[in-house]
């Protein structure tokens, strides 16, 4: 006799919660005029970034860009590489397209989706040069602790997708999450400290101060950066 509660597929816990908020007209408008060009449909099949970017440069890649602020501006002041975003809120996306539209930005494009889907079934093995998750969700109650997107097997997920010596950059304002990020890192196997064993890193150039940022100084917020470089692998 089969049990059907233990050979039904395990429904993976989402590190986020879709609150989509009422678009504006304008981002309504992105998603009509500029969607085709800057946006990347999921079809849980390997991608060729080169054909989507016209080009072979470093690829980063951007989780949760958020309403695209900085993810805009390191875009556009790093023309030499591409830059993958992904975020799962619609008025973000539509935000971010009006603004790289806006400048006729060849080097950005995105995707409206789950980003653990999009890194396990669409971005193949050694991909990404570089990888960003700043001011995820810190799930700050005891009970959702397991809805943190920054669990052992995502940072392995991370390490198979990034190129050697590849740099991952975490930020957060919650320094609790902030000692649970460094603690999962400084165990993993894949990836090394940046800085020195044990130590966050001071906010490089490269991770401009946003609005919410500053908002959360002004409320005393800290911010924590955390840089790690891919460990190689045997051979």
């Amino acid at each position: 006799m089969t049990d059907s509660a233990s050979s039904a597929p395990q429904r993976r816990i989402r590190s986020f919660v879709l609150r989509e908020g009422r678009m504006t007209s304008a981002q309504e408008r992105a998603f009509a005029l500029h969607w085709q060009r800057f946006g990347i449909d999921y079809t849980g099949t390997p991608q060729d970034f080169a054909a989507h970017f016209g080009r072979r440069a470093p690829l980063v890649l951007e989780i949760g860009f958020g309403n695209g602020e900085a993810l805009a501006w390191a875009s556009e002041h790093d023309p030499d590489r591409d830059y993958l975003g992904i975020e799962v809120h619609g008025p973000g996306v539509g935000r971010l397209m009006n603004a790289l539209a806006a400048r006729e930005a060849r080097n950005v494009r995105l995707y409206r989706h789950d980003a653990v889907d999009v890194l396990e079934q669409e971005i193949p093995a050694g991909t990404l040069a570089e990888i960003r998750l700043w001011f995820p969700d810190p799930w700050p109650k005891k009970r959702h602790h397991k809805r943190r997107i920054v669990q052992p097997a995502f940072l392995a997920l991370l390490a198979s997708r990034a190129a050697p010596d590849a740099l991952l950059h975490l930020a957060t304002d919650w320094q609790p999450y902030a000692e649970h990020m460094l603690a999962l890192l400084e165990e993993a196997p894949d990836w090394r400290n940046a800085v020195a064993p044990g130590r966050y890193a001071e906010r490089p150039p490269w991770r401009i101060e946003t609005r919410f940022e500053r908002r959360g100084r002004q409320l005393g917020h800290g911010v924590w950066d955390l840089l790690y470089r891919r460990r190689p692998t045997a051979s």
